[in-house]
């Protein structure tokens, strides 16, 4: 028995050190979050994002912009905003979710942005609008880190007047005893 002991001992020691070998071979030893650029870097997105091992992840419910013309018809989309304007709202929310979580923006992994179609867009997205306000929180200057991120129109948001449902994971280093 002591025998098998020792030989299932020398296994698992034997795999622990050839598997440590093969991830630093292949890169998958680092304990940072990788992002992978885009093919133009002017793009405010990651081609992909690469979580280690030893990470918490944070799932951000959609969130909706607020309003923003308490004066306008309940419903209108001028009660929230253009898109660049609920875009921002959105986005501030999400920071302020993600701070009481001890996170930022660039924590950010990977954003889901659903659009609505604008009426004064002919009934298509304003992509450019959202881009426009999410330059302000991703690929800049003070928060360079890029999410991956995924943008798709939808019919309708559950909100009438609502253009923009943003979505977010967040990852941060595992730290035993954190507070949440």
């Amino acid at each position: 028995m002591t025998r098998l002991i020792r030989a299932v001992a020398f296994c698992v020691v034997t795999l622990a050190v050839f598997c440590g070998a093969v991830s630093t071979c292949f890169g998958q030893a680092s304990d940072k979050v990788d992002r992978v650029p885009m093919a133009n870097p002017d793009i405010p997105i990651s081609a992909a994002v690469v979580v280690p091992a030893g990470y918490d992840t944070i799932y951000v419910s959609g969130n909706l912009a607020k309003v923003a013309n308490p004066n306008a018809a309940k419903g209108s989309t001028e009660m929230y905003g253009d898109t660049k304007t609920q875009t921002i709202s959105v986005l501030q929310q999400i920071q302020d979710v993600l701070a009481a979580q001890h996170l930022s923006m660039a924590d950010v992994v990977k954003l889901t942005v659903f659009l609505a179609g604008d009426p004064a867009n002919g009934g298509k997205m304003d992509f450019a609008g959202m881009n426009a306000g999410y330059s302000q929180f991703f690929g800049s200057a003070q928060q360079p880190n890029k999410p991956a991120r995924s943008t798709v129109q939808v019919a309708a948001l559950v909100v009438p007047g609502a253009l923009v449902e943003i979505e977010a994971i967040a990852v941060r280093k595992h730290a035993p005893g954190l507070v949440h």
